[in-house]
C-alpha cells in the first residue's frame, strides 16, 4: 500500500459517534491490514457505546489485504476476506484495520463485500452454537427452538441447522413480516414468542429438543417447560437469572460467546478462520444467503448513528450494512 500515515475513522466521543482522523495502524507479526470496504453493526456496538470515548468500534468487516506482518502464512496482498475481529482491538469502522490473520476468512467470491460483511459476527455465533455447544451432526433429528429467530443470529442458525442437520426448526416471530422472513431462512415453525408456553405446545406438544434465545431475562421458567428432560439451551444475552428451574429435566445451559477464542487467545484461534471459510464456502454454493436486509452508503458518524439509532430500535430483521 501508499505510505499513508492517516485514516478517516469514527471513534467514540461522551457516547456518541464522531468523525476523526487517526494514524494507520501497524500490522503485528501475525497481523494483516486490510482496507475495509463494508461493515455491519452488531448489537455489541450499541452496548459499547454508551459512555466510551476515544473508541473505534465495529466488529463485522469485509474488505481488501493491503499489507501483512512477517509471520502471517494464510494470506497475501489483494486477498479480499471477511472476519469478525477482536472486542479488545480497535474496530472496524475506519479505513484500514489489523486483525489476526486466524480469524479471518476468504470473503465469499459470489458475495459483494456489503452482502458478505454482514456474515462473520453472527455467522460465528451461529456456529459455535449448532457444532460446539450442541454438537450437531447431518444426522442430528429432533425439535430446535430459536427465540429471536429473526435478528441477525437467529437468521443464519435458522438456515445452518435447516441445511446442515435433520432438526425441526421452530422459530419465534411476533409480526407477519418476521414471520415471513424466518420461513425464507427455512424455519419449519413458526411461533409467537408473546405466548410462548402455549405456541411451543401447539407445534411440538411433547418438548423441544434444543433451545437458542437471544433474551433470556424472566424466560426460564417458560424454558423449564417447553424442554425436554435432558435438553440444551445455548444463550447469548446477558441476564443473570436464576437457572434452579431447569434442575429437575437435568436440562444443560451454555453460554456462546464468540470473541471468547480471540479475547483468551485459545490454542484453537486457527478455528474461527477456519470455519468462516467453510461458511464462505456453503454461501457461494448458494446453500446458504446473506442476511443483510439494509444497506447504507458511506461509512463515516452519521451513517453509523443512523444504522445504531436503527439497531436499537424494534423490528431489524437480518443485518444492517454500510459500504463505501
Amino acid at each position: 500500500m501508499d505510505q499513508m500515515t492517516q485514516m478517516a475513522a469514527v471513534v467514540t466521543a461522551d457516547g456518541t459517534l464522531v468523525d476523526a482522523a487517526v494514524a494507520v495502524p501497524e500490522p503485528g507479526p501475525r497481523d494483516v491490514l486490510v482496507r475495509v470496504a463494508a461493515v455491519s453493526v452488531n448489537p455489541v456496538d450499541t452496548k459499547a457505546r454508551p459512555g466510551s470515548s476515544g473508541r473505534i468500534l465495529g466488529y463485522d468487516a469485509a474488505g481488501t489485504v493491503v499489507a501483512a506482518g512477517p509471520a502471517v502464512s494464510r494470506f497475501v496482498e489483494g486477498d479480499e476476506v471477511y472476519y469478525a475481529g477482536d472486542i479488545n482491538r480497535a474496530g472496524s469502522n475506519a479505513e484500514f484495520q489489523v486483525v489476526d490473520e486466524r480469524i479471518v476468512g476468504r470473503k465469499p467470491a459470489t458475495l459483494p463485500f456489503a452482502d458478505a460483511a454482514a456474515m462473520p459476527l453472527t455467522t460465528i455465533t451461529a456456529w459455535e452454537t449448532l457444532f460446539d455447544h450442541l454438537g450437531a451432526t447431518a444426522a442430528s433429528e429432533g425439535d430446535f427452538l430459536i427465540i429471536g429467530a429473526p435478528g441477525g443470529v437467529g437468521s443464519i442458525l435458522t438456515q445452518l441447522a435447516r441445511t446442515q442437520t435433520r432438526m425441526r426448526i421452530i422459530a419465534t416471530a411476533g409480526r407477519s413480516e418476521s414471520a415471513g422472513w424466518v420461513k425464507q431462512m427455512g424455519a419449519h415453525e413458526v411461533v409467537d414468542h408473546r405466548d410462548l408456553a402455549d405456541e411451543v405446545r401447539r407445534v411440538a406438544p411433547d418438548g423441544v429438543h434444543w433451545l437458542f434465545t437471544s433474551f433470556s431475562a424472566g424466560q426460564i421458567p417458560v424454558f423449564a417447560e417447553v424442554l425436554r428432560p435432558f435438553g440444551h439451551v445455548v444463550a447469548i444475552d446477558d441476564a443473570r437469572e436464576d437457572l434452579y428451574p431447569l434442575k429437575s429435566k437435568s436440562i444443560s445451559w451454555h453460554w456462546e460467546y464468540m470473541f471468547a477464542r480471540s479475547t483468551h487467545q485459545a490454542d484453537d484461534l486457527g478455528e474461527q478462520g477456519t470455519l468462516l471459510n467453510r461458511a464462505g464456502g456453503l454461501l457461494d454454493q448458494g446453500v446458504l444467503r446473506s442476511t443483510v436486509t439494509q444497506r447504507i452508503e458511506g461509512i463515516n458518524a452519521r451513517t453509523l448513528t443512523e444504522a445504531h439509532s436503527l439497531l436499537e430500535g424494534s423490528g431489524v430483521m437480518g443485518k444492517i450494512v454500510l459500504y463505501r
